[in-house]
């Protein structure tokens, strides 16, 4: 898009949030895969400056729910209202008149991702209390029915196995596994799942986690789901002895959930990465490094789940 047709659509919008404020600048964020994020900074008649966050998704995101923009907004209203550090929405835009798809307008939160914390443990302990707290919370009185269910979303792909399987990441172990006894028989309650809490969607700032962001995997599941995924990515970045913490941190925790189908889970987050990983830009090392981690993260699970089984 022209950058000063970019501009006056964001003037649009931030007359269409409050007439009284003013567009000081706006500029997108680089890394979104998903969707479009573009930061905008607004002063008002007082001399107060807002920063704000505006999310338009992708075109796969839509086909595959057209309500998404709707949805993700009704869903941050409830998050934030309930304490969790999401962003705040301010509005959705979803007339056409600016945009040819919906947006959604939401707080900027102060933060910074973390990769190279200082005290790891405290940080893996903050990791596994806040996973802890969005699946704690009582959502009975929340209409969810627009969420995805995760054991639906996994057996449709368990059932569409691809002509040809990525071997550098065990697929057809994988999926021969997970398939001999899926779907499993869920021993937890359902619950909200982020569906891709990971290092990369946490914001901090004075070595505090400050903000979960990018809620556009969520689903409705078994909250193992949500465990195993953050387990592959914490031994991804930070080796196993912080994996075993974070899994400890959060049995402590939450101590009602049953861990038994832990290992089938962590087969089905094993399954996310194949075909992709190749495609996210890792230099040679990291990416030898992560296969390798993978890996064994593979071969624990099925060791563990042919020892049960025996």
């Amino acid at each position: 898009m022209n950058k000063s047709i970019a501009e006056e659509k964001m003037k649009q919008l931030s007359y269409r949030i409050d007439p009284q404020s003013k567009l000081l600048y706006s500029h997108e964020l680089k890394g979104g895969v998903s969707a479009q994020v573009t930061m905008l900074e607004v002063e008002y008649p007082d001399g107060h400056k807002k920063k704000m966050i505006i999310r338009q998704h992708g075109e796969i995101d839509i086909k595959r729910n057209p309500k998404i923009a709707l949805d993700e907004f009704t869903l941050l209203k409830s998050l934030h209202s309930f304490g969790l550090p999401t962003p705040e929405p301010y509005y959705l835009e979803s007339s056409g008149e600016i945009f040819t798809t919906p947006c959604i307008v939401m707080e900027y939160i102060e933060g910074e991702t973390q990769f190279k914390p200082a005290c790891l443990s405290d940080y893996i302990l903050q990791l596994a209390a806040n996973l802890a707290k969005i699946h704690s919370i009582d959502y009975s009185k929340i209409d969810l029915s627009f969420l995805p269910n995760q054991e639906n979303m996994y057996t449709e792909k368990m059932r569409n196995r691809p002509p040809v399987l990525d071997e550098s990441l065990s697929e057809g172990r994988i999926r021969d596994t997970i398939e001999l006894v899926w779907p499993v028989v869920q021993q937890n309650s359902s619950t909200i799942l982020h569906g891709d809490f990971w290092p990369g969607n946490l914001l901090w700032k004075e070595d505090q986690l400050v903000g979960i962001i990018d809620w556009e995997d969520v689903a409705f599941g078994d909250p193992l789901a949500d465990v195993a995924n953050s387990r592959l990515e914490i031994l991804w970045h930070f080796g196993i002895h912080a994996m075993n913490d974070f899994t400890a941190q959060y049995q402590s925790i939450m101590p009602t959930v049953n861990f038994e189908n832990l290992p089938y889970w962590d087969l089905c987050a094993a399954l996310r990465p194949t075909s992709k990983i190749t495609t996210w830009g890792l230099d040679e090392i990291t990416l030898k490094r992560m296969k390798k981690r993978h890996h064994l993260f593979v071969n624990q699970a099925i060791k563990k789940i042919l020892s049960s089984n025996v």
